[in-house]
Order: C-alpha cells, then structure tokens, then sequence
C-alpha cells in the first residue's frame, strides 16, 4: 500500500508553548504578589487595582487557564495529529483558537483588575468574556473533532478519549454555571439563587478542577511519559477502567465542598461517598503513569524531563488521595476555610500540572527545533529548585491551617473562646513568609526554564511543517481475533463523544435538578426580605472588591462558630442571594452575622478606612477609594483626593432582573427606587456625620451604599425570633 505525505504544523504547538511560559512567570509572580500581600499589607499600596482581593481572581486565572490553559492546547495540537496520523483539520482555526484564547485571557486580566467580575470561584469573568469563551471553545472542537474524523489510524488512543471528555465536559459546565441575566454591559445575576447557587457552583468550581486541571493534563501524560521513556503505557486495560471511572465518578464529588453548610443533607453525603470511591480510578491511572516507567529508572535518574514526569504523577497521586480524605466530614470539620485547602490544592497546581508541564516543554522544544536541550544540567537545577519550591510552599500551609483550626476552636477553662480571630491571623505571619520564599524559588525555576529553552531554541530551526507519511485509513475493518472489547468503541469517536457525554450527565442531574425544583432544606422565609436598592448596590461593592475571597458568609453549625459569629446559617436566609457569597476561605472573619454583631456604621466607616486602627494586626487592605475626600496640607494645599459618588446608573435594571429571578420587589418599589435610596442613605450619613470624628460624609458615597449591605447581614433571622417571642 502507498504511503501518504502529509506535514504536521509545528506552529501552532510553539506558539502556545511559548504562551504557556509566558503567562507562567505572570502567574507565579502574582501569586507571590498576593502571598506577601498577607503578612505585608502595605503591598497593596491603597490602589483599588492592586488589593488582594483583586489580584487573587486575576492570579488564579492565570494559573488555571493561561499557565495551563495554554499548555493543555500545545500538548493536544502535538498529539493529536500525531496519534492519529493527520494534519490539523484547519490552520485557520487553530489560529483563531489560540488569538482568541490569548484576547480572553487579556480581558480577564483587565475586567479583574477593573472589579468587573461575577464573583463565581474559576469562573468569576463577566457575560461578554463568558460568551467569547464559549465560541473559542466550539472552535476548538470542531478542530479536535473534524481532524479525527479524516483520521489515518482507525484506533483512537487512550489520550484522545480524555480529550473527548474534557471538551464536552467542559463546555457542559461553563454553560450551566454561567446562566445569568445581563443587567449591563459588564454586570449580570446568576439564574441561581443561594443554596442552588452554591451546589451549581461547586458542581462546577470541582469539576474545573477535575475536568480542565486533570483529564487533558492525564491525557498530556499518557501520551508524553510512554513518548519520552520509548515503551507503550504499562495496562491498556487499567486505562480503560481509569478513563470510564474517572469521569463518572468524579462529577459526583463537587459537595464535599459544601460540608457543614446549608446545603441539604442527602447531597453532601453523596459528594462524600463518591469523593471516596474517586481514590480507586485516580490512584489507578497514577500507577498506570508511574509503572509505565518499570525498569527505566536508569533513565530517569539521567532525564530532567522524566523527572518532572516522575514527581507530577506522584503529586497527582498525593492529591488525589488527600481530596477525598477531605472530604470526610471529620476531616473537613478541621480543613474547611483553613489555608490546609490551599496546601492541598497547590501540590496539584505546582507538582501535578506545573511539573508536567514543564517536562512537556523540556520534552516539546528540542523536537519542535530539531536541536538538543541547551542544557541538562539547568533543566535539572530548575527540577531540584521547583521542588523545593513546593516544599517550601505546601508545607508550611498545612501546618497554618492545622493552626488556625485549632485555635479558631479553642476554649479556655471558664467554657469562653481562647482566642479572638486576629490573634489567629497574627500567628500565622512566619507560615506565610515560608510560602512566599516557597513561591519564589518556584518562579526562578520558571526563570531558568525561560533560559534554558531560549538558547535551544537560538541553537536550532522550528521546523515549521514536519514531514510524515502513513498508510491511508482502511475502507474495511476486520476484526482481529482476542480483540478486546472495548476497541469497538475506540473506532467510533462519534459514539465516544455521546457515551462520555451521559457518563458524566448523570451526576450533575441527580444532584442539582432535585435541589433546583425541590424546596428541601429551605425553610419557610416569610421573615427574609429582599435587599433595598442601597442594599442591593452596596452588595455589588462587596463583590466587586473581591471581599469573599477572605470573608466566608456561612456560620457552621458548630459550638466554636456559633460562639464567635452567632446562630449558624439557614438556607432560607439566602433565597434572594443571587449570586450566593459563602466564600471558600477565612483570612479574614464571617461576615454572615456581621450585621447583628456590629451594627454600628460609625465603626465599618473607620474599618473600611483604616483597618489596622479598628481592630490592632488586621492584614486588611485600606479601601480609600470608595470614600470622597480631600487631604490638605498645612499650607492649604489639596495633597489628596478622590471622589467616590456612587453609579446608580443600573439600579433600576439591577431590580428589574431580580424581579424577573423571583425575588419579590413590587412595581411600585421597582418605580420610588430613587426616594428609597436616598432615604437610607441619608439615615446612614446622619448616623456618621453624629460622630465627631466624622465630618462631611454625603449619602451618595460609595462607602455608604457598603456599609447598608453589612449592617443588612444576618439580621433578617431577628425578625423571625421577634416574632417567635410574641
């Protein structure tokens, strides 16, 4: 039979290659931003653009979708067309994939950093970049999908089936998460609503994880550890059952980020159990990576690449261990809201997708240029350094958060809480610098890499279109006799692609459908009323600030929690949060209660100026710019000032979309907006203006509109034990 020329384009693997490295050092650099932001909160220089709780959003979209992102689309653009014999269906789409993945990543960077954002944990970017990211990605799959339709090798290989899977995984999540009504150009609503919110989101937030941080990237591994090690992946069969279970399993587990909260019972137990039986398919495709490497160790000790592949794959099996453990509830009763979960979370991001990748790259580029690796030893160096960067990272983590639970629960002998909430923070400062001394090596090993690949890629010549041939695929098929099974299937990518689909389908219906058309575990919340207008912009500051990214507002049902915050939550406290703001971590206290707790306007006005002189050692950044003033110095001389009025130019739609999401604002309301807000503001700025260290606070201040929003919080449950007593 004749052979076939065809040239695989190199161009667009380097292309994202390059991107991957570029957007790593961005996304290393931020975060050690943000790691020292903690313990040196001058670093957030009282600019609205560079706060923490800006910086995070932007830091960890950078990880997940440009570091890895990027370095996912140059893996599948190698192998792809590798594995099945075959060009690229189109370089036009490819291009359009890549500029438009970097235009998304461009405008998330900028939005963020504006407060433009939805709030939504991995998913915080607004509708328009929302919808952008829905056509790059269908472009990208009907690149994926067209190209191994004109396939020359009939087989589809195990890594292509992870493919499948993330793609419509992916797009099945981000569409259902981001249901939201527009209410501007850059503003929307979640369709969800508190307890249903935070069961799609989590749905979705876990699954980001699973299905953009972990299939592609086991698909990157099993075709890149048998490619640089020279010998076919250990069991074809236990490849099988790790694909199959995986992604059935693991679109169950989102719950068990919810343990403890309002969300019902029957679903935080299945997030549990499935949570568990994630440890068998997960450890299996470990093994499989790892055992793929029996009797190679020779090579591995002389190969930086396979090294990186080594300690990726191991860290996969240590998270993918610990996330189940911690999803059992005596595990999570001590984890949750601590800085353990970011430990937890960043052996996967910098040991199993950062090690990989790395190991892809060092792996990637001599080919792409038809050269050698620069040099070994540095490639070895940045191995050794990464290492201890994560090290440096994780553990200290661990210990803070072992730290902060078990001081957050501490009682003294007379039966009170042993420690106020600074006193847990103040602790933790060493933890924190360690992490960032950790981060940095992390990003001079990134630094090395960037050397390293740009002398080999100096030293050599992209080969731009490489040459191949293959035999044309057969008309016919004859089945080969002891043929497994599951070949069927492997020849047929249509019917992959609707099998992975139901697969995964499965979990998501019978958890959210339930929880979205059944009243269960919401009481009766006639006492809940919904935010005024004031109310309402002022909870837009708060997201728009990125205040839930140290603040939870979910008071556990435990004797410690309820001691320090108040009642715990109640589900029916949340039926008009759209979106919800349970948070998933505490630098800083629940807020939940904040309202019942301090209700004092005059004290959220100085703590929002100057934190550090309301409560002594908060890490919390100044928020000047949401006050209107003048500084003037003692010649008279205006030094500072800002105007901060309040844009009401959205409130009307903002409650005309919450109205047409259920939440009972009248017409009436909806048309004397005006008036109600200039009646509660006025009341406020009285309420300032009657301290005498306060002078000058107008009502149309955007420090106002915040200060209803948090003296709103948590009080609507008086109500109900007002009407209780009577």
């Amino acid at each position: 039979m004749e052979l076939e020329k065809f040239h695989y384009d190199n161009r667009i693997v380097r292309n994202f290659t390059f991107a991957t490295i570029l957007w790593s050092i961005v996304a290393f650099l931020l975060g050690i931003t943000i790691a020292a932001q903690l313990f040196a909160p001058s670093l957030n220089f009282d600019l609205e653009y560079l706060t923490y709780g800006r910086l995070r959003a932007i830091h960890t979209n950078a990880a997940i979708f440009a570091f890895v992102g990027n370095a996912i689309f140059a893996g599948v653009y190698y192998a792809l067309p590798r594995l099945l014999k075959t060009p690229m269906a189109s370089k036009l789409l490819g291009k359009l994939h890549f500029w438009g993945w970097q235009l998304i990543i461009l405008l998330a960077a900028v939005t963020l950093a504006l407060g433009l954002t939805s709030s939504k944990e991995y998913a915080e970017l607004e509708w328009p970049i929302d919808i952008l990211i829905t056509v790059v990605w269908v472009i990208f799959g009907i690149n994926m999908f067209w190209t191994i339709l004109k396939r020359r090798e009939r087989h589809l290989y195990v890594a292509i089936w992870f493919f499948i899977a993330t793609w419509v995984t992916v797009a099945v999540l981000h569409i259902v998460n981001n249901l939201e009504i527009p209410v501007g150009p850059w503003k929307s609503y979640s369709i969800f609503a508190g307890v249903q919110d935070a069961l799609v989101q989590w749905w979705y937030g876990h699954n980001a994880v699973a299905f953009f941080l972990t299939t592609p990237v086991l698909g990157l591994m099993y075709y890149f550890i048998p490619k640089a090690v020279n010998r076919p992946v250990y069991s074809y069969r236990l490849s099988i059952i790790h694909f199959w279970a995986l992604i059935f399993i693991y679109i169950w587990a989102g719950p068990h980020h919810l343990l403890y909260t309002s969300l019902p019972d029957w679903a935080q137990s299945l997030g549990t159990v499935f949570s568990i039986m994630l440890i068998a398919p997960s450890w299996g495709g470990m093994l499989n990576g790892l055992l793929t490497l029996r009797g190679a160790w020779d090579k591995v000790r002389d190969s930086s690449v396979l090294k990186f592949f080594v300690v990726a794959v191991t860290a996969y099996g240590m998270a993918t261990l610990e996330g189940p453990l911690l999803s059992l509830k005596n595990v999570n009763a001590i984890a949750h809201f601590t800085d353990w979960i970011p430990a937890h979370v960043h052996i996967g991001t910098l040991g199993w997708n950062g090690f990989l990748i790395f190991g892809m790259i060092y792996y990637l580029i001599p080919k792409l240029y038809k050269t050698k690796l620069w040099s070994e030893k540095l490639a070895n160096t940045h191995f050794w350094i990464g290492t201890l960067g994560i090290l440096f990272w994780a553990i200290p983590m661990y210990v803070a958060g072992f730290t902060q639970s078990l001081m957050w629960k501490q009682f003294n002998i007379e039966g009170k809480l042993q420690y106020d909430f600074v006193a847990t923070v103040t602790e933790l400062f060493p933890f924190y610098v360690t992490r960032a001394i950790g981060g940095t090596l992390y990003l001079v090993g990134a630094l090395l890499l960037v050397i390293n690949i740009y002398k080999t890629v100096k030293s050599g010549s992209l080969v731009a279109n490489e040459e191949a041939e293959a035999a044309p695929l057969a008309k016919a098929y004859k089945k080969q006799k002891g043929e497994y099974w599951h070949r069927w299937i492997e020849r047929r990518p249509v019917q992959l692609l609707i099998f992975s689909t139901v697969v995964i389908l499965i979990g998501g219906m019978v958890e959210i459908i339930p929880s979205i058309m059944s009243k269960s575990g919401v009481e009766e919340h006639s006492y809940v009323q919904p935010y005024t207008a004031l109310e309402l912009e002022g909870r837009d500051l708060y997201i728009r600030e990125g205040c839930n990214a140290c603040h939870s507002q979910m008071v556990r049902p435990f004797r410690s929690e309820v001691e320090r915050y108040g009642e715990y939550s109640k589900a029916s406290e949340f039926v008009y949060d759209h979106p919800f703001l349970w948070g998933s971590k505490r630098t800083g206290p629940d807020l939940h209660r904040i309202g019942q707790r301090q209700p004092s306007a005059v004290w959220h006005y100085g703590h929002m100026w100057d934190p550090g002189v309301t409560v002594t050692g908060s890490i919390m950044p100044r928020y000047k710019w949401l006050f209107t003033y003048e500084i003037i110095d003692d010649e008279g001389n205006v030094t500072e000032s800002n105007d901060a009025t309040l844009d009401l130019s959205l409130t009307e739609g903002k409650l005309r979309a919450m109205q047409t999401l259920g939440v009972p604002y009248t017409d009436e309301y909806i048309e004397n907006w005006e008036t109600h807000v200039s009646e509660q503001a006025q009341e406020i700025a009285d309420e300032l203006n009657a301290d005498p260290d306060i002078e000058g606070v107008n009502p149309n201040e955007e420090i106002v509109a915040l200060i209803a929003y948090l003296k709103r919080l948590g009080t609507d449950i008086q109500a109900r034990e007002t009407a209780e007593n009577e």
